[in-house]
């Protein structure tokens, strides 16, 4: 069979677009007057912040071969992407920038393909550079692998040694083993949303066939469609053909409405001569990092509404549901994959629908075993229970707590994060996971200038200021990777946070208790310093268990009322000053704040200063 599927993998801005823009253009397959630079990026923000957002499909003919090549993305937020992107693929570049060497994404990405069972083509990029060193580059490489594979070395920007791994992909990487005969399997590896056509999915044949007006089934729900169109994509469109078969990879729409009732990592087979065994791998991408989004004009919660709705469409990995907050109004509540993600659908919300938003701080989500009681509101009854902690209830919002006088255990998400850094930074960054509460599992040395660090550490430490603070203390040089590894049960608390006596529900934060001091006073300080002065006295202040632990008063603004009393009695000044008292007073009890958005990411910040 003359097909080749791969993939290519990279830490983050190690070149992996370029050299798919390379790819395509040495190919032919888009013409030289029509290329430009990251061809298969769409998305204005993909191209301002030099980064892969959503996983690409592209179908390459070179020398009577099919190469379906499936660009990924690199940051570590999108990581389940990759995974799924890689079951569909026989083998696998892994590219690694010569001029720095092995980084955190680059031995997650080895580890996976290795377990999968991946052909590796190792590829040195960026050799053409003055500081480029391949060859450790390569060393670095083969202790990951723990086997001497020849690396390829390449320039992507100039296209240096392009055709040469484009002949070691047709002879390295195996030709795919399916059975056209058998039962279809087909591997869902990504979906969007057409607004005319409906969903369409990207697909890998690993047996069977699939024809136009054939009924499909999902193994997953069992949901039954018939199929309309299928074919394969090129760069800039997609092409229809009468048919697929075990091998192959191409799309296919089947006139669903709905995003959501296409799971992407799912296996689909016909109804009418279904599979016995599903596609290995499938797993619900779950959201790990929550945050609130709430429209600056309360007026345009309708326009956020429908912008998540069609944003939804296109990027179904967020999950959204309306709140309330007494300090922001109506919102909603989003969950994501990762801190970049938050940023991203932000960003895209603002950018495309023209709204203007304030987003809460992010945290995770925790594990919650507490004493029912008749007191209790109905949303903490309706709390999901945690499917692996019998007797404990999720939740992803610190508004949603119970009293504490009720919780009797709280856990929260642990990771494993892998860091490699030079080893002049190693201490540093070392004292930085034993801050955030970091546990010692493991070090390595890749040479004798860089080493791999392994901690298991708290989600919840690595959302406040932890990437920030990793580049600090290396000077740039580090990069990380994490895998979420289960909840453990932590002395973690509440912290309420009151403007003028009253608690503000976006700004409550979980923290552990022995931080919990040192954040508040942090806090309050930075609070006092981007709301400014009221005309009425505001107290700031942090609060854990009902105990305030930490304060800070914004003084008034005070107008010299005696200031045009020249001489005279002194009652006349006395009363004046009296009358500019009840006044104040008077205020202060009807008065209302006006929040700024900079005091919802004043948490991200405390520990700069």
């Amino acid at each position: 069979m003359k097909i080749r599927n791969f993939s290519i993998v990279a830490h983050i801005d190690h070149g992996k677009t370029t050299l798919s823009d390379r790819i395509l253009e040495d190919t032919g397959t888009v013409p030289k007057r029509k290329m430009q630079a990251q061809l298969l990026d769409g998305m204005d923000l993909e191209r301002e912040r030099g980064i892969t957002i959503k996983a690409k499909a592209v179908r390459i003919q070179y020398k009577d071969y099919i190469l379906n090549l499936i660009d990924t993305p690199g940051h570590v937020d999108f990581s389940y992407e990759v995974a799924r992107s890689l079951r569909a693929c026989e083998g696998v570049l892994l590219l690694v920038d010569a001029s720095q060497g092995v980084e955190a994404q680059t031995v997650a990405h080895a580890h996976l393909a290795q377990s999968l069972g991946l052909k590796i083509i190792p590829v040195m990029n960026k050799v053409d550079l003055s500081q480029a060193d391949a060859d450790a580059s390569e060393e670095q490489l083969w202790d990951i692998l723990k086997e001497p594979i020849e690396a390829e070395r390449v320039s992507a920007k100039t296209g240096m040694g392009i055709e040469h791994l484009l002949d070691r992909i047709i002879t390295d990487i195996p030709a795919p083993q399916g059975d056209p005969n058998a039962p279809l399997r087909a591997l869902i590896f990504d979906s969007y949303y057409d607004p005319f056509r409906g969903v369409i999915m990207y697909i890998r044949l690993v047996d069977g066939s699939v024809k136009p007006g054939q009924m499909i089934q999902f193994m997953s729900s069992g949901a039954s469609y018939k199929t309309e169109e299928i074919g394969f994509m090129t760069p800039k469109q997609l092409h229809k053909t009468d048919s697929l078969s075990a091998g192959e990879v191409g799309y296919l729409v089947a006139g669903i409405k709905d995003i959501h009732q296409v799971k992407v990592g799912d296996t689909i087979t016909l109804a009418e001569r279904p599979a016995e065994k599903a596609l290995p791998g499938y797993a619900e991408a779950k959201p790990v990092v929550f945050a609130s989004i709430f429209p600056v004009e309360t007026t345009d919660f309708p326009l956020l509404r429908k912008a998540l709705e069609k944003l939804n469409l296109s990027d179904s990995s967020f999950h959204y549901q309306s709140e309330t907050s007494k300090a922001l109004g109506f919102g909603f509540r989003l969950g994501f994959m990762g801190i970049l993600h938050i940023e991203i659908v932000k960003e895209r919300l603002e950018r495309e629908f023209n709204l203007s938003l304030i987003a809460t701080s992010p945290n995770v989500v925790y594990h919650v075993k507490f004493t029912p009681r008749k007191s209790h509101p109905q949303e903490l009854a309706a709390l999901p229970d945690a499917p692996d902690d019998p007797g404990y209830k999720i939740i992803d919002n610190p508004a949603n707590f119970p009293p504490h006088g009720d919780i009797i255990d709280i856990k929260e998400p642990v990771i494993h994060i892998t860091i490699v850094t030079p080893v002049e930074f190693m201490d540093g960054v070392m004292t930085l996971l034993k801050e955030k509460r970091g546990t010692f599992m493991s070090m390595d040395h890749l040479s004798n200038q860089r080493v791999i660090i392994k901690y298991e550490m708290p989600m919840g430490e690595m959302v406040i200021d932890f990437y920030n603070k990793l580049k600090s203390v290396s000077k740039g040089y580090a990069s990380f990777d994490y895998e979420v590894a289960g909840f453990r049960s932590s002395d973690v608390v509440l912290m309420e946070i009151l403007l003028h006596g009253t608690p503000v529900d976006a700004l409550s934060v979980v923290v552990h208790k022995d931080k919990a001091q040192t954040m508040g006073r942090a806090l309050c300080a930075k609070l006092k310093e981007l709301i400014g002065r009221q005309q009425f006295e505001v107290a700031v202040q942090a609060a854990v268990n009902g105990k305030v632990i930490a304060r800070e008063t914004i003084p008034a603004f005070r107008k010299d009322v005696i200031a045009k009393c020249y001489g005279g009695d002194i009652t006349r000044k006395r009363k004046l000053l009296e009358k500019q008292k009840e006044g104040k007073k008077r205020m202060k009890a009807i008065g209302s704040l006006n929040i700024p958005q900079e005091a919802f990411v004043a948490m991200l910040k405390i520990d700069e200063e």
